[in-house]
C-alpha cells in the first residue's frame, strides 16, 4: 500500500521479476532474429525485426491473459497477477516498436501521411484475402496504449476503481483486434500453416482457461439464501483454514469469512484498490492481506490501518453448534463488528 504517489515503486521482489522479464524478452528476440536469418537467408532485417517484436508482444499478450483465471484456479500463480502490471507495459512497448517499425517500413517512403495511408492505402474491406488488417492493429495498439498510460495507481484513484476497471477490460477489444489483425496478415503473407496453427493453440487456451475460471466462479457464486433471512448458514468452522478465508456468496454480494486466532470475521470479499479478492488473502499481522497488491483491513472494522483510509463492508457473524451464520445485510463499509468467538469444548 502506498499512500503517496511515486513514478516507481520498485521493491526487491519487482526489481527481480522485471529483471527476469526484460532479459527473457530480449533472449527470445535475438533467438527469433538469428533462427529467422538461418532458416530465411533471404529475409531482410527489418521483416525479421517487425516480426521478432510483434511475436514477443503476441506471447506476452497471451500470458497475460492466462494470469488471471489462473490465479483463480490455483493460488500459486498470485505472484504472477501482482506484477501483471509490470508484462502489460512490456507488452505494450513491444508491439509499440513492432508497429513503429512496420510504420516506416511499408508507409513512411509516401507522399501521404503514414498513419492516413495505415487506413489508405488498402481498401479492400470486401474481401476476407486481402482485407486491410493493418488498420486493425493500430486500433488495438491504441487501446494498449491508453492502458499502458493509465496503468499508474494515480490513474486507478482519479478514475476510480469501477471506471478503471472498465477501462482496461479494452484488453479483450484489443485480443479480438490483434487475433483478426495476425489472422488476416497470415492469409496475405504466408502459406505455412505453423502461424495458424499456434495462434488457434493460444486462442482455444485463453477461451478455455477464461471458461473454467468462469465454471468455478459460478459455483461459487451459488446462493446461499434469499433475501430478507437474517443470517445465513456458511460452512463449518473447521471448514476454514488457520488465517484464511472462504468465500461464499450471500444475496447478491461476495463474503470473505475469515478464520483468526480462535475468532470468526466477515467482510467484503472486494478490495478497493483493484476489486482483488480479498478471501483470497491471509491475515498477516492481524490484518486482511488482499494476494492482489498487499492492501489490508482490519477483519473487525474492514478499515486499512491508519494512515489509510480505504473501508470495505463488514458482516455480523455467529456461530451455532459449531457451524457459522453470516448476517444476510452488509454494514456501511467501516464499521465495526465484534469477532464471533470460537469456543472449543
Amino acid at each position: 500500500m502506498s499512500l503517496s504517489y511515486h513514478a516507481v515503486g520498485w521493491n526487491r521482489q519487482k526489481k527481480v521479476y522485471d529483471t527476469v522479464l526484460l532479459v527473457d524478452v530480449a533472449l527470445y528476440l535475438i533467438t527469433f532474429i538469428v533462427a529467422g536469418l538461418i532458416i530465411h537467408p533471404n529475409s531482410t532485417a527489418e521483416t525479421l525485426i517487425i516480426r521478432a517484436f510483434g511475436t514477443a508482444a503476441l506471447f506476452l499478450l497471451h500470458i497475460i491473459l492466462s494470469i488471471g483465471p489462473l490465479s483463480r484456479l490455483d493460488n500459486r500463480f498470485l505472484p504472477l497477477l501482482y506484477n501483471r502490471r509490470h508484462m502489460g507495459v512490456t507488452m505494450f512497448v513491444l508491439a509499440l516498436a513492432h508497429g513503429g517499425f512496420a510504420l516506416i517500413q511499408f508507409h513512411a517512403l509516401g507522399n501521404v501521411h503514414p498513419i492516413v495511408s495505415v487506413f489508405a492505402s488498402n481498401t479492400h474491406y470486401n474481401s476476407i484475402a486481402n482485407f486491410p488488417f493493418q488498420p486493425l492493429g493500430f486500433m488495438a495498439l491504441v487501446i494498449f496504449f491508453l492502458m499502458a498510460a493509465t496503468s499508474h495507481d494515480f490513474w486507478l484513484a482519479n478514475l476510480t476503481a469501477p471506471a478503471w476497471k472498465s477501462l482496461h477490460m479494452g484488453v479483450y477489444i484489443a485480443y479480438g483486434l490483434i487475433i483478426l489483425h495476425v489472422t488476416l496478415g497470415v492469409l496475405q503473407a504466408e502459406t505455412s500453416p505453423v502461424l495458424s496453427g499456434i495462434l488457434g493453440v493460444g486462442l482455444i487456451w485463453v477461451v478455455s482457461i477464461h471458461l473454467l475460471a468462469g465454471i468455478r466462479g459460478k459455483k461459487l457464486d451459488h446462493e446461499m439464501g434469499k433475501e430478507g433471512n437474517t443470517f445465513i448458514e456458511a460452512c463449518g468452522v473447521d471448514d476454514i483454514p488457520e488465517k484464511q478465508a472462504k468465500i461464499f456468496h450471500i444475496t447478491g454480494e461476495r463474503v470473505a469469512v475469515f478464520r483468526y486466532d480462535g475468532k470468526i470475521s466477515a467482510i467484503s470479499n472486494v478490495c478497493q484498490h483493484q476489486n482483488g479478492p480479498l478471501g483470497e488473502g491471509h491475515i498477516i499481522d492481524g490484518l486482511v492481506t488482499c494476494p492482489w497488491h498487499g492492501y489490508q483491513y482490519d477483519p473487525e472494522t474492514g478499515a486499512s490501518p491508519p494512515p489509510f483510509t480505504e473501508k470495505v463492508p463488514t458482516f455480523h457473524v455467529k456461530i451455532v453448534g459449531g457451524r457459522i451464520y453470516v448476517s444476510s445485510t452488509p454494514n456501511p463499509a467501516g464499521t465495526k463488528v465484534d469477532a464471533a468467538q470460537i469456543h472449543t469444548p
